[in-house]
């Protein structure tokens, strides 16, 4: 990179394949830092903005906002993070600062979020990104980037409820999808101490599952919705079977949390049956 172009991969039009661009260092604000991009996770989001799903893509288009890299310059205001330090940005990268969220201190909900991502000045498939250095996050020297990138967004969507309703309610929890966010819920959930039920539509990430601390694993059929569901007890026997839309909710209810990182609306069923009276769904 030189000192004033920036070198990524990005979409010209929607769809198109990521190719080389290079465009100018965006302008450094007094409240911004610039960061050598070392690790850039793949989310399915940078797919959808590419795709122009949410309609707010402006192309040319650089996606990328799992991010691992080191401050390599700061605006005038800035008195943290310093330049070298190591750090990790998600898909916010500033916020208004006057709206009614941002004042209460949960930017997070800012009502510009839609134009506050990572990558409004191009996103972090490429060797610098430019954000507000309140939304780039200091890392621990032990964690591998890599390990830090995915955490930026799929370990931050997961890990805040789990974190937020970990206390106050038995600690029976759902996860719905046993993929990219998935697979981290269940480590975390596991070190929060939950009791562990994944369910997933795909039988071969069963024992996976229960390696990342699952205790229980549910096999959603979901090509029809009156396909079987099968629970099967930490011995891999099976020790109940129910159909999605009639499942009458046992008993004694099987969780007080779920997360749902699908989007399956019928395989969903299984997990809102599963809820006890006042649960939690978080999608």
């Amino acid at each position: 990179m030189s000192a004033s172009s920036v070198v990524g991969y990005g979409a010209i039009a929607q769809g198109a394949r990521l190719e080389p661009l290079t465009y100018p260092v965006p302008v450094l604000g007094e409240h911004d830092i610039r960061v050598a991009v070392s690790h850039c996770g793949l989310c399915f989001t940078d797919i959808a903005a590419i795709d122009d799903f949410y309609g707010i893509t402006t192309f040319p288009f650089v996606p990328g906002h799992e991010i691992v890299g080191h401050v390599e310059a700061r605006g005038s205001a800035v008195t943290s993070p310093h330049e070298g330090d190591r750090v990790g940005i998600g898909w916010q990268g500033r916020s208004c600062g006057r709206c009614a969220w941002c004042a209460k201190g949960e930017p997070q909900l800012c009502y510009d979020v839609g134009d506050m991502g990572t990558w409004e000045r191009h996103g972090g498939f490429a060797d610098s990104v430019t954000v507000d250095a309140d939304f780039a996050y200091p890392l621990p020297v032990e964690m591998r980037a890599d390990v830090a990138a995915a955490l930026m967004c799929a370990g931050i969507a997961v890990y805040t409820p789990l974190r937020r309703y970990a206390e106050g309610l038995p600690h029976r929890v759902a996860i719905y999808g046993a993929g990219g966010l998935g697979h981290l819920a269940i480590q975390f959930a596991h070190a929060l101490g939950y009791e562990v039920t994944v369910l997933s539509s795909s039988p071969a990430k069963e024992q996976e599952a229960r390696a990342f601390g699952a205790d229980r694993f549910i096999e959603v059929h979901v090509a029809t919705s009156l396909d079987l569901c099968r629970e099967r007890d930490t011995r891999g026997n099976y020790d109940r079977a129910h159909a999605p839309p009639s499942y009458e909710a046992p008993r004694e209810p099987d969780v007080s949390v779920a997360l749902d990182n699908m989007s399956v609306e019928d395989a969903a069923k299984v997990v809102v049956k599963a809820i006890e009276q006042r649960g939690l769904l978080d999608e």
